[in-house]
């Protein structure tokens, strides 16, 4: 276990930093998983804008990897123009 102060001050930092990333995460997660869901083209393109953003500041905060987010974007994009 640690023994400096600062360790134990970091120990804390983290699991309050690694408890928000997760959430950020599992929410992208599920608004991805509601858009592969949708069947309806206008219902998609409407969600699809504000996807892409919550991705890029995922990406930026360094949640998930810049290729992923890519990926993901790319997939998702052609999933909706497929509909």
């Amino acid at each position: 276990m640690a023994n400096h102060k600062s360790a134990k001050k970091r120990i804390r930092q983290t699991a309050r930093k690694n408890a928000a990333n997760s959430y950020y995460h599992k929410t992208a997660r599920n608004a991805v998983k509601n858009l592969r869901s949708v069947t309806d083209k206008k219902e998609a393109l409407k969600l699809l804008p504000s996807l892409e953003s919550m991705l890029d500041k995922l990406t930026k905060k360094n949640i998930i990897h810049k290729n992923k987010s890519a990926n993901l974007k790319s997939k998702l994009a052609k999933h909706v123009n497929s509909l």
